[in-house]
């Protein structure tokens, strides 16, 4: 009933994109804190303005990857390099911990401001894998997911979490290595072989691919299938409801 192979015994959910719609929540925040950078360097340094693209720049360079990696990743893209700094920063320090922590302030005051969008076929999916007997984890970057559950009201289909803040206090490295999965099933007790992944993310699926699951679901939320079947994804849906479709 679940489009999934014989023997699955846990489903690995990573939650922005997948889950939530928080994915467009956090691309509204990598945007303004990026562009308030890099309108203020532009004009200290007198060169042209080149605004975060949020379809150009956010899947290749932030999507899915933690916080600190994706504004490291995006500014080398554009050849600028900054001292890490250190936690505690100042707000206006021009480092890659104080721009990170401006991007998680957004983050969480359009999550408490504006709320967080749950897509119906995601949760219909987690009903059904809760009734089918599957224990279910959500394996986030984000050092919010905690959060995230509480106000979407999923938490109740959750059997464990892995998210930012376990991957810090564990030194866990983010996706795409495929750690953080990989510590979810060891916590339930699941073989990775038994285990299914499910990201809408190109790192999320490469994790995924790298850590020798069963099966890798990717979610194609914004036209990338491809590239999603490229990185190593079994199946490509626009929506979990597909794979109750599938069997139904």
């Amino acid at each position: 009933m679940l489009g999934l192979p014989d023997g699955t015994r846990a489903c690995l959910f990573d939650l922005d994109g997948v889950l939530t719609d928080t994915a467009s929540v956090h691309a509204a925040a990598w945007k303004q804190m990026f562009d308030d950078f890099l309108k203020a360097r532009a004009e200290r340094d007198g060169t042209p303005f080149r605004a975060f693209d949020v379809k150009a720049d956010y899947g290749p360079y932030v999507d899915g990857r933690p916080r600190l990696d994706g504004t490291r990743e995006f500014l080398r893209s554009r050849g600028i390099t900054l001292p890490e700094g250190r936690p505690g920063d100042a707000p206006d320090a021009q480092t890659i911990r104080s721009l990170s922590s401006k991007k998680n302030d957004l983050v969480q005051e359009k999550i408490n401001t504006v709320g967080v969008d749950v897509y119906p076929g995601s949760v219909a999916y987690l009903k059904a894998a809760k009734a089918a007997g599957l224990k279910c984890a959500v394996v986030s970057s984000s050092a919010n997911a905690e959060q995230v559950l509480d106000v979407a009201g999923l938490a109740q289909y959750i059997d464990h979490r892995v998210d930012g803040v376990t991957a810090k206090e564990r030194g866990l490295p983010g996706k795409p290595a495929p750690d953080t999965f990989l510590a979810a099933a060891g916590d339930m007790e699941v073989p990775k072989e038994q285990a299914v992944v499910f990201e809408d993310a190109t790192a999320g699926v490469e994790s995924g691919k790298a850590g020798g699951f069963g099966f890798v679901v990717g979610v194609d939320r914004v036209g990338h299938a491809a590239e999603l079947r490229r990185r190593g994804a079994d199946v490509v849906v626009q929506d979990l409801a597909e794979l109750l479709e599938e069997k139904s």
